[in-house]
């Protein structure tokens, strides 16, 4: 069984990350999403909320499975069986930055390949911190998020106001 993982921090999860998600499910006949725990970033969910979120979203999707990890990517790929590291590319910016990781996960991990989806146009430009500053501004993110993390960017922005 070939298993792929996507990781990130998903915070939030967008419509673009589904739609890798949808299509890399497709491709393996396992996905695991894996939601970043441990970051450099200041996540505006917490982890439990992130993988809830992740969740809602993708529960149409049979073969992905969300799980939280606090570990080294290329430990947590080889404890779930996963051969291949999936990666979003949505513009050339994110290229050289994607391609350090996977030479990085390489070394660390002979075993895993790295594989890069780029998104459909209407995804490219979707991304979570753009998200939620539209949130912020009280903006209007339905068309960018699935409605569970719509309504969760909301209730967050809302309390802090």
């Amino acid at each position: 069984m070939t298993i792929a993982v996507y990781p990130g921090t998903f915070d939030p999860i967008t419509n673009g990350h589904v739609h890798v998600v949808e299509r890399a499910a497709r491709i393996f006949e396992r996905v695991i999403v894996g939601v970043a725990g441990s970051t450099h970033k200041t996540p505006t969910f917490d982890i439990d909320t992130r993988v809830h979120l992740a969740q809602k979203s993708l529960e149409h999707v049979d073969n992905v499975e969300i799980r939280g990890f606090d570990t080294l990517l290329a430990n947590f790929a080889q404890a779930v069986g996963a051969r291949v590291l999936l990666r979003g590319l949505r513009a050339v910016a994110d290229y050289e930055y994607e391609l350090q990781l996977a030479n990085l996960n390489k070394k660390l991990a002979p075993e895993l390949e790295s594989l890069f989806l780029t998104p459909v146009e209407h995804y490219s430009f979707i991304s979570s911190s753009l998200v939620k500053e539209v949130a912020r501004l009280n903006g209007q993110v339905e068309s960018f998020v699935p409605e569970a993390v719509a309504t969760a960017l909301r209730a967050h922005f809302i309390d802090q106001r």
